[in-house]
């Protein structure tokens, strides 16, 4: 029989906070349990009530938990915000035995990770880029290759130590230890994106509802990451500011009937408004919302746009962009992203998975399904073993967290 590995995942959003609990036997990874909750505690990605937060992640846990069967101690999360930050780092090593060994490339890239750092900041990855192999260049897997020297270039992620620590004190507080912590937009890649495309050149962008982040990638690799504080939330405010409707009218009105392009709007459609206090409903025409949306989201495009151009990269994007997160199915979104990227969009869905995979087939849960599969790939650690030390364990000690 194959061996029977738990993996659980947790996204802990701005709008949501989703736990996915998984199982993988050999090479089949299903879905057990699924937990929803509201976030609350945390703006535009970042904690700032860590007691709120952690009553969050307690509920959606113990939702998944009861579909599961199963008992959640450790956890894979992400981390998005305007803290992250990506540079190009360079490692160099002497190859001991004349070929490269497994435990050469750790070194190198090793190597590549010791740079200065102000004590605000943390290194949540070391990505590689390419290998060199003394004078041969762009190779990706070196291991097995003769040589005397062995280099790397590779993109570090980094975050602000303050933002790791208390979400990991988040995660702490509702009784769970984090094994590991992954970009966002990382996570949402492995969940959205097709190896072809990450090859030829593919630009994501998450969604989400306090931040949108982007990730793009180049011949495989992982090659830029930035973060808008922009997202989601912002929209349903200018729909409660601009129809002077409740909040969560607004977000009614924004899943329900929202288009950000307005000429997908015939002139005869109306919606019912709800009033702020006693007053009645108003009847308006669906083109003003429309309008209001179709603002905020020329502004968020033409950022991202600005991003990309930054970037350097942009001309290399021949699968153009892949739009995931929980404001994706915006109507007209991808007709309006064509517009201002002069490049070809679809909305990313996650990779389906058996058992209860169709409850999560939706671009809101990407990341989550994403953090599952990157444990599932990368980590393999169940709930109930010990990883060895990584910097996260040296980091919680420092903290004073344990691990």
């Amino acid at each position: 029989m194959s061996e029977r590995t738990l993996l659980a995942a947790l996204d802990v959003g701005t709008s949501k906070i989703c736990c996915l609990i998984g199982e993988k036997k050999g090479e089949e990874l299903s879905v057990l349990g699924v937990g929803l909750a509201p976030a609350q505690g945390l703006r535009k990605g970042v904690v700032i009530n860590i007691e709120e937060a952690g009553h969050g992640i307690a509920q959606a846990c113990k939702e998944a938990e009861s579909q599961a069967y199963e008992e959640v101690r450790r956890v894979v999360t992400g981390i998005a915000g305007s803290h992250i930050e990506s540079r190009v780092s360079q490692g160099v090593i002497a190859l001991k035995e004349g070929e490269v060994r497994a435990e050469d490339v750790e070194r190198v890239l090793e190597a590549a990770r010791a740079v200065s750092l102000p004590q605000d900041r943390v290194i949540l990855h070391v990505l590689p880029q390419e290998y060199s192999v003394d004078h041969q260049t762009g190779i990706l897997q070196p291991v097995g290759m003769s040589g005397v020297r062995l280099e790397t270039k590779a993109l570090l992620v980094e975050a602000s130590a303050s933002a790791v620590q208390n979400l990991v004190k988040c995660v702490s507080q509702a009784g769970l230890e984090v094994v590991a912590v992954v970009l966002q937009a990382l996570a949402s890649a492995e969940a959205v994106l097709t190896q072809e495309e990450k090859e030829l050149g593919v630009a994501l962008i998450d969604f989400g509802g306090g931040t949108t982040d982007v990730a793009v990638f180049v011949e495989g690799s992982l090659r830029y990451t930035a973060s808008v504080p922009v997202g989601g939330d912002l929209l349903t405010t200018d729909i409660t500011v601009g129809l002077r409707t409740p909040r969560a009218a607004a977000e009614k009105l924004k899943e329900t009937h929202g288009v950000c392009l307005p000429e997908l709007v015939d002139e005869d459609e109306v919606l019912e408004v709800p009033s702020l206090g006693q007053k009645p409903p108003r009847k308006m025409s669906k083109k003003v919302l429309a309008e209001i949306l179709e603002a905020r989201v020329l502004e968020l495009l033409e950022i991202l746009n600005t991003n990309l151009e930054h970037s350097g990269l942009k001309k290399r994007l021949s699968s153009g962009v892949v739009i995931t997160g929980g404001s994706a199915l915006l109507q007209g979104l991808p007709e309006f992203a064509e517009q201002i990227f002069e490049l070809p969009v679809r909305i990313g869905y996650p990779v389906k998975l058996s058992g209860l995979g169709e409850e999560v087939n939706h671009p809101r849960l990407a990341t989550a399904v994403g953090l599952l599969l990157y444990a599932a790939k990368y980590l393999e650690i169940s709930p109930e073993e010990s990883p060895p030390e990584s910097w996260l364990d040296k980091f919680k000690k420092i903290l004073g967290l344990g691990g």
